[in-house]
């Protein structure tokens, strides 16, 4: 895993821990709900993930946007499913969204060198 994916989910998990660690109990329900939204139901969990890749797309959060990409990858999903779901959030978002498509796709590129799957 490259230092920057490293560090990525390093912050994330501390800083987690940290704000849930605080006992606020709306805080809390909400990242309860939100971990509840991906989990398999009438849609699966790979769906739940290209949408809310494309919402974060959409709302131009890279830190989002890199959690659904990596979530699509561990899911399953391909490359070209991926690029399909950027290219959606691209359409919604408008060309403000090209600078984050930008850093979407280099994260990409990275998840596949580091799995020795370059562009697969």
């Amino acid at each position: 895993m490259s230092e920057r994916l490293r560090e990525f989910r390093a912050f994330r998990e501390r800083m987690n821990k940290r704000i849930l660690d605080a006992q606020n109990l709306n805080i809390n329900r909400f990242f309860n709900l939100d971990g509840a939204a991906y989990k398999p139901g009438a849609c699966d969990e790979l769906t739940k993930e290209f949408a809310g890749l494309s919402a974060s797309m959409v709302l131009r959060c890279d830190d989002c946007i890199a959690y659904h990409v990596i979530r699509c990858k561990e899911c399953g999903a391909t490359d070209e499913q991926i690029i399909e779901i950027f290219n959606v959030g691209l359409i919604v978002g408008g060309s403000i969204v090209i600078p984050h498509l930008r850093r979407a796709m280099a994260l990409l590129d990275e998840l596949n060198a580091e799995s020795g799957r370059a562009g697969k």
